[in-house]
């Protein structure tokens, strides 16, 4: 079989396979990391442009995190890149009120136990204070639902604005809010390598 070849089974044509495609989202707070959602609230697939082809999400953002988000075409890419086991550092800026106390953040390096839950190693640095709120950056690998508001909590840090701003190897930088840009070509191939459809 050829790449140009149509190929039919029982009288149907089989489409051919889609190059596999990786897209940055600056997902806005407000909505829902879901295809559908039962109460009706907005999701990120609402507020993407009409003229992408169809994506799901790798991973999901809770409603109130901000931040970015991929989307793939490809279902094995985005089940692969879940996984913790991929290594992907994904680093978070959180704003918090509370006490922060640098040498609790220092002990997240070896993970942390929360409500029966165990969080491993976790990078956690202060950037900079203002009174009773501080903005920290966060890096973890595992992704669990609520991760960081679980484990800044047990610290007794109110987290009152989450964004994530790198997923691996992508950064947010200067994506605006609601806006989505395609990795292309080569940087796909650099980064994502064997787990590629050409």
């Amino acid at each position: 079989v050829m790449p140009n070849d149509i190929i039919h089974l029982d009288g149907m044509e089989i489409p051919p396979i889609e190059r596999t495609r990786l897209f940055l989202f600056h997902k806005p707070a407000g909505v829902v990391t879901t295809n559908r959602d039962p109460e009706g609230r907005k999701t990120v697939f609402d507020v993407l442009p009409a003229e992408l082809p169809r994506l799901m999400t790798i991973g999901r953002l809770d409603i109130n995190t901000e931040g970015l988000l991929l989307l793939t075409n490809d279902g094995g890419l985005s089940r692969v890149l879940e996984l913790p086991a991929t290594g992907w550092l994904r680093r978070y800026r959180v704003r918090v009120h509370g006490k922060v106390e640098e040498s609790a953040l220092a002990g997240l390096r070896e993970g942390i136990a929360v409500d029966g839950v165990f969080y491993g190693a976790i990078e956690a640095s202060l950037d900079r204070e203002q009174g009773s709120n501080a903005w920290l950056t966060i890096g973890l690998r595992e992704g669990k639902n609520r991760e960081v508001k679980n484990i800044l909590g047990a610290l007794g840090l109110d987290v009152t604005r989450l964004i994530r701003i790198s997923y691996g190897p992508f950064q947010l930088e200067d994506l605006a809010e609601g806006h989505v840009l395609e990795i292309k070509g080569r940087v796909l191939r650099d980064q994502l390598g064997e787990r590629l459809v050409e």
